[in-house]
């Protein structure tokens, strides 16, 4: 009688302790509530201005997929190797437990999990990655919550979103573009039957690291939806057949330099969501001509290497002269060995590229392009030094007497025109070059008449721009922002101000042809339409620019070292950066 109410004693005391213990597991049991607002972390997408995709920005690389557009073969992959009581069972199968544990002793090892979708669902979204007995409580709790307030295609349908595969691809539409270059949508049966094996153990199962045991394991997802009836006999043979992919596609992304320097910009509108939350970033970016761009780029830099030491970078930047949205961006020749973007972090002289602006404060006190300055070698006092002197000279170190300011653009004069700035006052030079768009220090020297101040490609591009319009305009990068849902977080319109009167305009205009026509940038008639624009070289050929526009675009182009030693011998703008320019002038119509 003792040992009886002894026995009953403890019993009772392990009863109320595992009761106890269930009830303090479960006091802290997070509401499956959540998942009505669930948002998985997902990637931000970038978007040329034509739609396509040319970027994305994660943390986790996942592109959310609703359920109802994850194929039916896909879901009865993971159903067949994972859970294949999935469709019968409340979130706990308690037969899927015991056949496990069966299979756990005869092997002598864990070799099957006992665990449900359902249950992978909870723990993924709920749960701590520990393994105790209070963490398999909640789960089995929280399963049994899930399955009474959602469908099964809305359960694995979440749980297929939030899985890992491996090789940094979350969910399954990323592992579909990381395994196959494709959506999810397009699987194959064999391509489901693979990516159903591997989030057991992505990396030990990885095609990639370890092609037979992935085979293996992928033609027993397919063996397993034989016998469940998923598939056909006829279905299963053609599936065996279908190679393993042999390489990840990682996104080597469109537009590098472009892409990068939006980054940076959007870190700081957008620093706690950029990563994460899936934005849709629609950009001024046209992918044709960014392509035609990269081009010319590389084709430049090819012929510059064969007559030149190697080492030369070039930069190249286009804008929509009445929008000012940017349309092609190049900021180097590899931006895989070097991020550094030389349309806008390279600070350099632009030399005669500057001259422009020059003229066009002498157009705006009232000069013509007819009237008539001095080409002479003249020395002017150095600013801070008594008995300094500064001797301008020419390229040719030949002088022309009187000249024509449209002469002494298009033939690119130097002395001709620091003349002209002594004269008209190298402050309103400066203030000109300020109303154009340059942010840059622009020093009141008359040095920076023939471009000793260092400027960016940027600013000199938008600067041209204002010359052609008469309008400086504000850059613009993005058109709109989006969220997951396609609310709009953000939308962007031109913004232009006049800062040069309609005559002047025609008159700087009728001068840069000039230089096209019969001065520096000969060259460039080979276009075959109406183009302006002007060279730039700098001392010992160490920077060679060409700056010009057409009746649609401002294009400039800057080819230079990066430790400021020179270019080449005569490689000057002429030589050495508008074949670039031409190239991409020339190319970027074509198909429209």
């Amino acid at each position: 009688m003792f040992r009886r109410l002894t026995v009953v004693a403890l019993l009772g005391v392990l009863t109320g302790v595992l009761t106890g213990f269930v009830f303090w597991s479960l006091s802290d049991l997070p509401s499956v509530e959540a998942l009505e607002e669930y948002t998985p972390v997902e990637a931000s997408r970038v978007f040329s201005s034509d739609d396509e995709l040319i970027a994305e920005y994660y943390v986790e690389r996942r592109t959310f997929v609703p359920y109802f557009r994850i194929p039916d073969q896909v879901k009865k992959a993971f159903v067949a190797i994972e859970d294949e009581r999935f469709y019968r069972h409340h979130g706990i199968d308690l037969i899927g437990i015991a056949r496990a544990l069966i299979y756990d002793i005869k092997a002598g090892r864990i070799v099957q999990g006992g665990s449900t979708i359902t249950q992978q669902l909870a723990k993924l979204l709920f749960l701590k990655p520990e393994r105790s007995l209070s963490r398999k409580i909640k789960e089995a709790a929280l399963s049994i919550q899930i399955e009474k307030r959602y469908t099964k295609d809305e359960i694995i349908g979440l749980y297929l979103n939030q899985a890992y595969f491996g090789t940094n691809a979350y969910g399954i539409d990323a592992a579909a573009h990381t395994y196959f270059n494709k959506p999810a949508e397009e699987l194959t049966l064999a391509e489901a039957a693979l990516l159903a094996a591997l989030p057991r153990a992505p990396t030990y199962y990885s095609p990639f690291k370890n092609p037979e045991k992935a085979l293996k394991r992928r033609n027993i997802v397919l063996k397993k939806m034989l016998e469940l009836g998923y598939i056909t006999s006829e279905e299963f043979r053609a599936a065996l057949q279908e190679p393993l992919p042999e390489k990840p596609h990682r996104r080597k992304y469109r537009a590098p330099y472009f892409v990068e320097f939006l980054r940076h910009d959007l870190e700081q509108r957008y620093p706690g969501s950029l990563y994460t939350t899936g934005l849709r970033i629609y950009t001024t970016l046209e992918m044709d001509l960014q392509e035609v761009a990269e081009e010319a780029v590389k084709k430049g830099i090819e012929e510059l290497n064969r007559r030149v030491k190697p080492g030369v970078e070039a930069a190249l930047l286009a804008i929509d002269l009445k929008t000012g949205a940017v349309k092609a961006m190049v900021g180097g020749s590899d931006f895989w060995q070097t991020q550094f973007n030389r349309v806008v972090q390279a600070l350099r002289q632009p030399g005669s590229a500057f001259k422009p602006v020059v003229y066009l404060t002498a157009l705006r006190k009232g000069f013509i392009p007819e009237d008539r300055i001095i080409d002479a070698e003249v020395g002017y006092p150095v600013p801070d030094s008594e008995d300094e002197v500064w001797t301008p000279r020419n390229y040719e170190e030949t002088y022309n007497g009187e000249v024509t300011l449209r002469d002494a653009l298009a033939h690119s004069l130097n002395s001709a025109t620091v003349c002209l700035a002594d004269l008209i006052g190298i402050d309103d030079i400066v203030r000109t070059a300020g109303e154009l768009g340059i942010t840059s220090k622009v020093h009141p020297y008359l040095s920076t008449a023939i471009g000793a101040s260092e400027v960016t490609l940027m600013e000199m591009v938008y600067a041209y721009a204002a010359l052609a319009e008469g309008y400086r305009l504000k850059p613009l990068f993005i058109e709109r922002v989006e969220d997951r849902d396609g609310l709009i977080l953000e939308e962007n319109y031109p913004d232009a101000e006049r800062v040069i009167d309609e005559g002047v305009v025609d008159e700087i205009r009728d001068m840069l042809r000039s230089v096209v026509l019969e001065g520096t940038g000969r060259r460039a008639a080979v276009i075959g339409r109406p183009v302006y624009g002007k060279t730039g070289t700098t001392n010992d050929y160490t920077d060679a620019w060409f700056v010009g526009f057409d009746d649609r675009l401002a294009v400039g182009v800057w080819v230079g070292r990066d430790d400021n030693t020179p270019i080449g011998r005569k490689e000057t703008g002429s030589r050495a950066a508008l074949p670039i320019w031409i190239e991409f002038m020339k190319n970027y119509r074509k198909g429209r």
